[in-house]
């Protein structure tokens, strides 16, 4: 009897799977590096404040901020903005005694993010200030990038150079930039739906400071309410009462900040419609 070999036909062989790469997400942009953990933090407030947002169209806004102050004198800003593949946003500021201008424009790509800034821009007085942001997707979960910051008046020319990272997890997201200037850290935590809290550290070497916060987000779904607080380093504790007035698109915000250090106090109230 001779040995005899099967091949089996070309149908019956296993096929591999191949399985498709999810593609990279966008990273956002690079002031939102951050936003996790700000967003815990309460926003300091003094005085009272009256935000007016207009939507004109889906590419489109508009909005109007009065501000009035027992420390410096009244104010009104002026933001528009359009949103479309390329994000033009001039912002033009008005108030007693100046005004600034300032020009962005973004680009979004499938897993990247460019960004350019220019502020004050002075052809005659060879004055300008310009900032450049890019972040990649390196994974799912990390992003890597930097800033540059360049600014030039007659005598004085100079250029800081940032990089960062960020690296998202399920319920926390760390974050870390570090430059010249420089660094700031952050990490945010969500513990459940009701409760978020947020620690931050940061350091200026040309000052020679440092700050440590630490700052908690409470949701309270039924009532329509947010409570924020914080504490830091600096003996610093403050908290801000939100309100939503449904049906209407109104907001309402009560803030009171201590400084323990230098004995210092100040509240704020604000209203948002829109």
């Amino acid at each position: 009897m001779g040995n005899t070999l099967g091949l089996a036909p070309m149908g019956t062989l296993p096929r591999r799977s191949h399985r498709r790469e999810e593609p990279l997400p966008n990273p956002g942009s690079f002031d939102e590096l951050h936003r996790l953990c700000k967003d815990v933090f309460p926003a300091q407030m003094e005085g009272v404040k009256l935000v007016v947002n207009k939507v004109l169209s889906s590419h489109f806004q508009v909005a109007h901020t009065v501000h009035m102050s027992a420390l410096g004198l009244p104010g009104y800003h002026l933001h528009t903005a359009y949103a479309g593949d390329w994000q033009l946003s001039p912002t033009e500021t008005q108030q007693a005694k100046f005004l600034t201008w300032q020009f962005d424009g973004e680009y979004r790509g499938d897993d990247y993010t460019a960004t350019l800034t220019l502020g004050n821009p002075d052809l005659i007085g060879e004055s300008v200030i310009m900032v450049a942001h890019f972040l990649q997707s390196i994974t799912h979960r990390l992003v890597l990038g930097g800033e540059l910051v360049y600014h030039r008046r007659p005598g004085e020319e100079g250029a800081i150079l940032t990089l960062a990272g960020k690296y998202s997890a399920v319920h926390w997201v760390a974050t870390l930039n570090v430059g010249s200037g420089g660094a700031h850290a952050s990490y945010y935590h969500k513990a459940n739906e009701q409760v978020q809290v947020g620690v931050e550290f940061e350091a200026n070497t040309r000052l020679q400071d440092t700050t440590f916060s630490f700052g908690y987000h409470l949701t309270l779904p039924q009532a329509d309410m947010v409570f924020r607080g914080l504490v830091d380093s600096n003996w610093c504790v403050g908290a801000v009462l939100e309100k939503k007035m449904r049906p209407l698109p109104v907001t309402l915000a009560l803030g009171a900040f201590l400084n323990h250090w230098r004995n210092r106090f100040h509240c704020g109230f604000s209203i948002t419609v829109g």
